[in-house]
């Protein structure tokens, strides 16, 4: 039985690439430094603020002024830059009550800021965010998270995400990855649109040999 339908939050609930690569292009600039490239987009797309800073200011010999800087930076001018997926809520009001829903997502301090600037905050039954656990992803530690808080087994849970950490996270934790809008993940599920959530549900109900009517009528 599916129980609970896991998000990641940067590529999947938003489009937030251009809101990433404005954000860490300030940091940068103020620090002399080249600014994002390619890899280094893809790189701070997938991991927690910490992670990103390490990995672009490598060698860097004051890396705690880095740190002071970025204490002093507001991230909320750059939130309504992030654009929310087409037919998100849809999908959303389609899965609740009859599933519950959570995030979990390598952001820290700005998750909750960002749920409520776009009025989602109430659309996630539990968030976990980096702050929360002692090892973000690609550990499982997340995952054992909303284990512990809804009562599922992996076998009962699937995760929406669009990097290799996500793919990581989903095996190290057990549970069914659905690919968001990456071909070239590995997983048995891939979702180019959050139109077609209610199909893939359906697909998911019935490959674990469970009629979708024995959970009710699907309807979009």
């Amino acid at each position: 039985m599916l129980k609970l339908v896991g998000f990641d939050c940067d590529g999947v609930l938003f489009d937030s690439r251009q809101a990433n690569i404005a954000f860490y292009n300030v940091i940068l600039e103020n620090f002399g430094r080249p600014l994002l490239s390619e890899e280094a987009t893809d790189y701070v797309h997938s991991h927690t603020f910490r992670e990103s800073l390490d990995y672009l200011f490598r060698g860097f010999p004051d890396f705690a002024a880095v740190l002071e800087f970025c204490r002093t930076l507001d991230y909320r001018p750059f939130i309504p830059m992030m654009q929310e997926e087409p037919h998100l809520r849809e999908f959303l009001r389609y899965l609740r009550p009859r599933f519950k829903t959570a995030l979990a997502t390598n952001r820290t301090t700005t998750t909750r800021a960002v749920l409520e600037h776009h009025l989602l905050a109430d659309q996630f039954d539990l968030v976990v965010c980096a702050l929360d656990v002692s090892r973000p992803k690609p550990h499982p530690e997340s995952f054992w998270r909303l284990r512990d808080h809804f009562g599922v087994e992996p076998h009962e849970v699937i995760y929406i995400g669009d990097s290799q950490v996500d793919q990581e996270f989903a095996a190290n934790a057990g549970v069914t990855l659905v690919a968001y809008r990456n071909r070239h993940l590995e997983a048995p599920y891939h979702l180019n649109s959050f139109a077609d959530g209610p199909s893939l549900i359906t697909a998911v109900l019935r490959d674990a040999n469970l009629p979708p009517s024995a959970t009710g009528p699907l309807q979009r």
